[in-house]
This record gives C-alpha cells, structure tokens and sequence, in this order.
C-alpha cells in the first residue's frame, strides 16, 4: 500500500524531531556528566531553574525507584505504539507531538538500557533542578511539551488521522443539513 504524500510529510516531519528530540537529551546528559556534580547545586536561572546531577531509578519525582524495570518496559511499549501509530497520521502538529513524545521516551529509555546499574534497569541522568520542586531532564521536557500539545490539539479537534478527518468532514456536513 502507498503511503498518501499528507502520511510521508507526517512521518518524515515525525522522524525529524524525533531524531533532534533524541539527540539533544544525550547530548544535555554528556554534558551534565561532565559539568555538574550530585552534592552541589549551580543557579541557571536565578534559583528557579539550577544544575544538579541526579541519577533516576523510578519516574518523575523518583516515584517507584525499586521498579525500573516498569518504566523501562512501558517506554518500549509506548514507543513501539508512536511508531505503529505515526505510519496513519496526516496531521504536521499531530507528527510534531509524537515526535516529541517517541523523542523524549527513547532518550529516557537509552538511560535505561544501558546505564548502571544494570541493563533495563539503569538510572536516568537528571539535572535540571525546578526550584527545589524536582529534578528533571530534557527528555522530560519534550515529553511535558508533546502531552501539553495533544491535549490542545484534542481540545481544538485537529483530526490527527486520515480516518478522523474523514470522520470530522462528515460530522461537519450532518450539522449543516
């Protein structure tokens, strides 16, 4: 089956961030390694945003720490389900979001797989301090940023699929008999 040219833009356009969204949360990681320390705190932005290096067992707020192996599974499934997911979408905000989210979930999920202490249940690299609230990454970043996204994208009704539009031009032309 041919892939539609409004389903290659998504994907492409998916990939694209997908593949940046990846990039920048290792290389915010190495970075972090290098530069900020576990038993100090470096203001960023004032006291809101600092640096200091956590490393991760559980989920955001290091919820769950003794259940790596939870997320590391859920991210594999998560992602397994974007990829499946993106090859119907036709909507470019729609591909961004996933982007971000396929993004942000794998680069977490790197951290897992293989960093210590053990594979699938390695620690996530966290280094932005919010205020003393919690301590995050820029995987996180992403992923906040393409749920924030699809919530809107939901609430304005952007059909996301071929199958949605269709199904939002139908309704359309019901409430204008």
């Amino acid at each position: 089956m041919r892939m539609s040219s409004r389903r290659y833009v998504s994907v492409v356009l998916f990939a694209l961030v997908a593949i940046v969204a990846i990039v920048t949360d290792q290389l915010s990681k190495a970075w972090a390694l290098q530069n900020t320390s576990p038993d100090r705190i470096d203001p960023f932005i004032g006291s809101f945003i600092s640096f200091q290096l956590v490393f991760n067992p559980g989920a955001a707020f290091s919820l769950l720490a003794h259940s790596t192996w939870i997320f590391t599974i859920l991210s594999a499934l998560i992602s397994v389900f974007v990829l499946w997911y993106i090859t119907r979408v036709v909507s470019k905000w729609w591909a961004v979001a996933l982007g971000l989210l396929f993004g942000g979930a794998i680069g977490n999920l790197i951290d897992r797989l293989f960093r210590p202490p053990s594979f699938g249940e390695g620690h996530v690299i966290d280094f932005l301090n919010w205020n003393g609230w919690f301590v995050g990454n820029v995987a996180d970043i992403y992923i906040v940023v393409a749920v924030g996204l699809m919530f809107v994208l939901t609430i304005l009704s952007v059909p996301a699929t071929a199958e949605h539009l269709k199904h939002a031009a139908s309704e359309s032309e019901t409430a204008h008999e």
